[in-house]
């Protein structure tokens, strides 16, 4: 409020301010960016800095005017920081900050630790219950489900079946929320049922799983929200439930949602290498690893499908004919037409 940020406006100008922490709208404020060229800046950290690009997963037009870093504090370093960027979202970053492109650099995605497993969306309250109780019975764990109601229902059928769990998403009490959030951090064995509204600045080291009871919108976000399993190094499970159900939602949110088209376009690119990864019949780690340009030199046996080999078959010349047969019907109709 307005007394608050009197009071810090002070602290900076009398130099007892080490940190500040600001969001891009305030430090896009005239009288905050005066006050800081005044008062001098030793460094400018630009965190989440994916947001700064069409390509980064959580894009916002705010960042975009960060380019005002160099012009209005020449001679402070610039740095960016963020845990999931690839390729095209990297090169954004330092064109829209002017970094030099030999000041990148990446350090290795791999989390061996995470054990990555993806299953049919069949059943999946019990598929779930099943893989808590055979893997992770007493650990605790973070379930995200892509709606506030799906969270209601599967913390109640969670906690039906004696799981200590709680719910945590944009439409409750902020008091509740900070108690459920408070008692994930300090107790074991709780498990948080929650929309991606929970997660950012989570840092609980013995976080044992993730699980996906919906598809996330891009293989970024799916790496994050994972990458809350096993800080601490030790085994951990990153587990989702996927059906085709799930995709149609998302391309439905993208093609009612006001972004331009550009935008909806890099949606979609970034939704079907999600569905590259879900539906790959070789090692999951090699195919996230390869999406943010980083490598695995052979199968890293600590995912599903390196632990239980997918069957498969060559389907040439059974997709041939199907897309003759969309071809030859004047590409008019849906799958089912062209199945019969």
């Amino acid at each position: 409020d307005p007394v608050q940020k009197k009071a810090i406006f002070d602290e900076i100008r009398g130099g007892w301010t080490v940190l500040v922490y600001m969001s891009p709208e305030q430090l896009l404020n005239e009288v905050v960016c005066d006050l800081l060229m005044e008062r001098g800046v030793r460094l400018m950290v630009v965190d989440e800095a994916h947001s700064i690009s069409e390509w980064g997963h959580d894009f916002r037009p705010e960042y975009l005017k960060l380019n005002i870093l160099k012009s209005h504090f020449p001679g402070v370093p610039r740095l960016a920081l963020t845990a999931t960027a690839d390729g095209p979202t990297r090169r954004d970053i330092i064109d829209r900050l002017e970094i030099k492109e030999e000041n990148l650099f990446v350090s290795s995605f791999d989390r061996p630790n995470i054990k990555y497993t993806v299953v049919p969306k069949e059943e999946p309250k019990i598929k779930l219950i099943n893989f808590i109780k055979e893997n992770h019975s007493g650990d605790s764990g973070i379930v995200y489900c892509m709606s506030r109601n799906k969270v209601e229902t599967i913390t109640k059928f969670l906690i039906e079946e004696g799981f200590n769990a709680l719910s945590y998403h944009a439409g409750m009490d902020k008091n509740q929320k900070n108690i459920n959030q408070d008692k994930f951090l300090k107790e074991e064995g709780v498990i948080v049922v929650a929309t991606i509204a929970f997660g950012m600045g989570i840092d609980k080291p013995d976080v044992r799983f993730v699980c996906h009871l919906d598809l996330p919108k891009s293989v970024e976000a799916y790496y994050q929200e994972t990458g809350r399993a096993g800080r601490d190094g030790l085994k951990s499970s990153a587990w989702m439930a996927y059906g085709l159900e799930d995709l149609s939602k998302i391309i439905n949110f993208i093609v009612k949602s006001n972004a331009s088209e550009n935008q909806k376009r890099i949606e979609r690119q970034k939704l079907d290498a999600l569905l590259g990864f879900c539906e790959t019949t070789s090692c999951r780690r090699k195919v996230l690893l390869e999406y943010f340009g980083d490598s695995l030199n052979n199968p890293c046996g600590n995912c599903d499908t390196c632990l239980e080999p997918i069957k498969s078959f060559d389907a040439t010349v059974a997709t041939q004919k199907a897309l003759s047969c969309v071809s030859k019907t004047g590409q008019r109709f849906g799958a089912v037409h062209i199945i019969d």
